[in-house]
């Protein structure tokens, strides 16, 4: 079972088995059956297509239409389950003689008023598929950017034309970066070619710490480049992006003609090969982009620095030279975050920041930094909501405690969720509905690595798709993708040096809580103000010993829900 399609995947399943088993159901029925599968499965296929589509560039309609069809795949299938276990319960094969005989005629009583009941649910189920697909036709699901949206700052633009004076903690990074690709300043290996692949969590600073060494050495090449590629990349942009960069004249000519990718690379190759350059391909998201993207590249006797980006470990294996980036020190993150909020006020000949200017604010400036664990991204964002806060605790503590929650709706914080996004949306389906999981789990929470897999299994987010591969060891390989790609941290065992353990940043949290919020896919209590509660609980975390709370739940109906406490 998946976020993406609900239970729709499941119910096709069951309502086959419901034709083909030994349920004995009338012919009308069997005929009901087949007009629900075959629309289910249409139905099916329109809401995986919007749920790989961002919810920001979702018309309203087309979200109202997906989570009615998740929430009534919900009920079709406690429907169906509720039907096959009455259906199969009271067998009577350890009786015998009259007993057997009685409780065998009450069986098949029960039995023929159950298939009664399921002939008249199915009836109802139909006229609600109908309606919503009466529903679906008024309103198409029609895919489109929402033209009034305010758009995102993209902090990769930002990151290439800001002043190096306004970074923090970016001088060690580039200085050990620029040892590690060209060793010596000028000595002979800096003949020779070098491929480096900058890898880290989103808003980690990757664009960032690659224009910054571009500035630092790019003098040192007759002729250099900075394309950034993107999850969707454009080919023939990107090339003719790094042809413009290189020589304006060429690009003109070339420009004028028709040509197609296998031209501009030849174009490129024959530009690049007796020069000694330097390119940077910023965030790259697939292997096979980055292989045809290298075939413009010509390896050559003068010399080339080639530095990529990407959130993505095994893209960044396959590149070759891996970097891991490193979040900032927590000295590092008070000056990022004091300069933004309070300026070079209260410092004396405009010195570096190291403690927080009013002292009442130290200790909460702190746990929030705490919460951003380094990353530039979350404290700048951040920064910018305190800015437009007073500066007492009570007004931080507030700030502090919507963080990772997801109720936050600044619109500073949903620019960082956009750019987070972009590694969830990026996630296959069946990952992107594990990683919502993890919302059950409160921030910094320690999530054994066993019982989350076997969890998943519990929910039927996995299923057997290769032979003689165990549901555990394929969730353990969905487990290894989600570290891969940068969405959850690994904890190490001390003693095995084996990952046991992981816990989610508290910025991806944020991100999940509100997409997982907005899906009705887990309904939080943690003491904060979520507003209306959903029509029908299926999964309920209890993350905080409030009273009210056992009150509350206790008012629910928590027939259908899945318990976290």
């Amino acid at each position: 079972m998946e976020l993406a399609t609900g239970a729709l995947p499941n119910i096709i399943t069951k309502l086959g088995d419901l034709l083909i088993g030994e349920y004995n159901l009338q012919k009308g029925v069997k005929g009901e059956i087949r007009f629900l599968r075959s629309d289910l499965e249409s139905m099916q296929s329109a809401l995986k297509k919007i749920s790989d589509t961002p919810r920001e560039q979702l018309d309203i309609q087309d979200k109202i239409w997906a989570r009615d069809l998740r929430e009534l795949s919900y009920d079709i299938e406690d429907s169906i389950d509720t039907f096959m276990v009455r259906d199969t319960a009271n067998e009577s094969s350890k009786l015998h003689g009259i007993k057997k005989f009685v409780d065998r005629s009450v069986s098949l009583f029960r039995k023929a008023k159950t298939r009664h009941g399921i002939a008249t649910e199915i009836t109802e189920i139909k006229s609600r598929v109908v309606e919503v697909h009466e529903r679906h036709r008024r309103y198409e699901v029609n895919i489109v950017t929402d033209k009034h949206a305010t758009p995102t700052v993209d902090t990769r633009f930002l990151a290439r034309y800001t002043k190096i004076t306004e970074l923090v903690g970016i001088d060690k990074a580039r200085d050990e970066l620029i040892t590690k690709i060209v060793k010596e300043e000028y000595q002979a290996s800096m003949q020779q070619g070098k491929i480096i692949s900058i890898v880290g969590f989103g808003g980690l600073g990757k664009t960032t710490l690659a224009n910054a060494v571009y500035e630092k050495v790019k003098a040192q090449f007759v002729c250099c480049a900075f394309v950034s590629v993107s999850q969707t990349p454009d080919l023939k942009k990107v090339f003719k992006g790094i042809l413009y960069q290189l020589d304006k004249e060429i690009y003109q000519k070339i420009n004028e003609q028709q040509l197609d990718e296998g031209q501009l690379i030849n174009e490129l190759r024959e530009f690049l090969q007796p020069k000694r350059y330097f390119i940077v391909i910023d965030d790259v998201w697939d292997i096979s982009v980055w292989t045809m993207i290298k075939c413009s590249l010509p390896d050559n006797d003068a010399g080339y620095i080639v530095i990529t980006t990407t959130r993505i470990s095994d893209v960044a294996e396959k590149i070759g030279g891996a970097y891991k980036l490193k979040p900032l020190s927590l000295d590092n993150s008070r000056k990022l975050l004091y300069r933004r909020i309070f300026g070079n006020e209260n410092t004396d000949n405009n010195e570096e920041m190291e403690k927080c200017p009013n002292d009442e604010l130290s200790e909460v400036s702190d746990r929030i930094l705490k919460k951003c664990a380094g990353v530039p991204l979350a404290i700048i964002t951040v920064a910018s909501l305190l800015t437009c806060k007073a500066r007492n605790k009570i007004e931080w503590y507030n700030v502090y405690n919507s963080l990772g929650t997801g109720l936050e709706n600044s619109l500073d914080v949903e620019n960082m969720r956009k750019i987070l996004s972009f590694s969830y949306y990026d996630l296959p389906s069946h990952l992107r509905t594990c990683l919502l999981y993890l919302s059950l789990f409160p921030e910094d929470y320690k999530i054994e690595k066993d019982r989350l897999i076997w969890m998943w299994i519990a929910e039927g987010f996995i299923q057997c798709e290769k032979q003689g591969k165990s549901l555990f060891e394929l969730g353990e390989s969905y487990f290894n993708d989600l570290i891969n790609r940068s969405m959850i941290q690994p904890i190490y065992d001390s003693d095995t040096d084996l990952i046991c353990e992981c816990c989610t940043h508290d910025m991806v949290l944020d991100l999940i809580c509100s997409v997982s919020y907005e899906e009705n896919f887990v309904t939080i209590l943690n003491g904060m103000n979520h507003g209306c509660r959903p029509y029908k609980i299926r999964r309920l975390s209890i993350q905080s010993c409030n009273e009210d709370h056992a009150t509350t739940s206790a008012a629910w109906s928590l027939q259908q829900v899945s318990l976290n406490i």
